[in-house]
C-alpha cells in the first residue's frame, strides 16, 4: 500500500513536472515548482497511508486521535522518508534530461563543424577553373598579338598553377610565400598589359611571418584588372602594402561596366573563407579615386581550426555539464542526508529525553544552510555570478 500509494503519485508528479517545466532551460522554475509539489503532495499522501494503516487496517485509534499529536511523530518521519525518495526521483529526471542536452549539443556542434568544413573546401575548390579559366584567356589573347611572349608566359603559368595546387589544401600561408607568388604574377600580367599596368609592393620584412589566406593577392590583383580599364596613358597602378594588421591591395579607380553574366568570385571567395577561419573582418574602402581591400594578417595560433571545431565544442559542452553534476550532486547529497540524519536526531530526543525538545535547533540551523545552497545552485547564485561576469567583460571591453 504504501509503494504504490506513494511512489507511484511521486513518479506521476516527477514525469509531469519534466514534460511541462524542462530542467536546462528552466532550471529555477522547475525546482521551485517542483519543490513545493513534492512537499504538499507528500504531506498529504502520508497522512493518507498513515491513516489507512493505524485507523483502518490496524484499527488501533481513531481518525481523531490520529490527528492529534500522538502521531505527529509517526506522521513526520514517514514525510522524511518520502522527501527523500523524491529527491532520488528528481534528481534523477535532471541528469537524464542533462546527459540528453549535452549529447544533443555535441552532434549539432559536430553537424556545425562538418558544415562549416565542406563549405570551406568548397570554396577552395573554386579557385583551380576560376584561375584557370582566366589565365588561359591571357595566354589566348597573347597567341594573336605576340606568340614569344605567349610561350614566355605559358612557361610562367606553369610555376604559378604548380604554386596554386601546392596551396590547395592549406588554410593559411605566410606573407611572404603569398608576396613572392604575387609578384609572379604581376609579372605576367606585365607581359600582357606591358606599360598599362604597374605594381607597388611595400611590405616591411617583420610582417613576412603573418598569415593570409593562399591565392587572396592574386585573386585580389585579378579584380582590379577586371574592374577597371587600363591604357599607356592612363596606367592602373595597383599597390600592396601593409596598415596596421591588415594587409591592403589598393588601385586608382578606372571603372568599367561589366555584363552580369562576368561578375566573378574573386572578392566573395575571399571574405567567405576568412569569414570562416576567424573573427577579423575583411574591410572594403572606396571613394571616387581609389578602391582598396584590406585583409587581415593572422597569427597562425589566433585561426580558429575548423578541424578542431568539433574537439573543442565537445569539450566546452562536456566541462559545462561536469561543474553543474558537481553542483547538483553536492545539494542532493546534502538533501539526501537531512532527510535522512534529521530524522535519526528526532527520534535520539524522543527517546531519551522526551521532556527536553532539542532537534528543533539541529533541524532548522541545517535546513537554513539547506535552503541557502538550494538558492545558490537553482536561483540567484547561478544568475547572479553569470550576470556580473557578463557586466564585467564589458566594462573592460568599453
Amino acid at each position: 500500500m504504501y509503494v504504490f500509494l506513494m511512489a507511484v503519485p511521486n513518479g506521476l508528479l516527477n514525469d509531469y513536472l519534466n514534460k511541462r517545466y524542462s530542467w536546462v532551460d528552466q532550471t529555477r522554475t522547475r525546482a521551485v515548482i517542483g519543490v513545493i509539489a513534492t512537499i504538499v503532495l507528500n504531506f498529504l499522501l502520508t497522512y493518507l497511508c498513515n491513516g489507512i494503516n493505524f485507523v483502518l487496517i490496524q484499527k488501533v485509534t481513531t481518525w481523531e486521535v490520529f490527528f492529534s499529536e500522538k502521531y505527529n511523530f509517526a506522521n513526520w518521519f514517514m514525510i522524511n522518508f518520502a522527501l527523500m525518495i523524491s529527491a532520488f526521483l528528481h534528481a534523477k529526471g535532471f541528469m537524464e534530461e542533462l546527459k540528453k542536452v549535452t549529447r544533443k549539443e555535441v552532434v549539432e556542434q559536430k553537424i556545425i563543424a562538418k558544415s562549416a568544413n565542406a563549405q570551406f573546401e568548397s570554396l577552395k575548390n573554386q579557385l583551380d577553373p576560376h584561375f584557370l579559366f582566366n589565365s588561359l584567356n591571357v595566354l589566348s589573347a597573347l597567341i594573336d598579338e605576340n606568340q614569344d611572349q605567349a610561350q614566355k608566359f605559358t612557361l610562367s603559368m606553369s610555376k604559378i598553377y604548380r604554386y596554386v595546387l601546392d596551396q590547395k589544401d592549406k588554410e593559411l600561408v605566410s606573407v611572404e610565400n603569398e608576396l613572392d607568388f604575387a609578384k609572379t604574377y604581376a609579372e605576367l600580367l606585365k607581359t600582357r598589359f606591358e606599360d598599362s599596368v604597374e605594381f607597388q609592393f611595400d611590405v616591411p620584412e617583420e610582417d613576412y611571418v603573418l598569415k593570409v589566406v593562399p591565392l587572396s593577392l592574386q585573386l585580389l590583383l585579378e579584380n582590379c584588372i577586371k574592374h577597371n580599364f587600363a591604357t599607356a596613358a592612363k596606367p592602373l597602378v595597383m599597390k600592396i602594402y601593409t596598415e596596421k594588421k591588415f594587409l591592403c591591395i589598393e588601385n586608382n579607380l578606372q571603372t568599367r561596366e561589366l555584363p552580369k553574366d562576368r561578375e566573378g568570385i574573386g572578392l566573395l571567395n575571399i571574405v567567405q573563407r576568412y569569414s570562416l577561419l576567424t573573427k577579423e573582418n575583411v574591410f572594403i574602402e572606396k571613394s571616387e579615386d581609389y578602391f582598396k581591400v584590406k585583409i587581415p594578417m593572422l597569427i597562425e595560433q589566433e585561426n580558429i581550426k575548423i578541424m578542431n571545431a568539433t574537439t573543442s565544442q565537445e569539450s566546452l559542452a562536456y566541462e559545462k555539464a561536469a561543474r553543474r553534476v558537481k553542483e547538483l550532486k553536492g545539494f542532493y547529497g546534502n538533501l539526501i542526508s537531512y532527510c535522512i540524519v534529521i530524522p535519526f536526531i528526532v527520534i535520539v530526543n524522543l527517546v531519551t529525553s522526551p521532556k527536553q525538545l532539542w532537534f528543533y535547533w539541529p533541524m532548522l540551523g541545517w535546513g537554513i544552510g539547506l535552503v541557502a545552497h538550494g538558492m545558490n545552485v537553482f536561483t540567484i547564485g547561478k544568475a547572479w555570478e553569470e550576470r556580473k561576469i557578463k557586466e564585467i567583460m564589458e566594462k573592460d571591453q568599453f
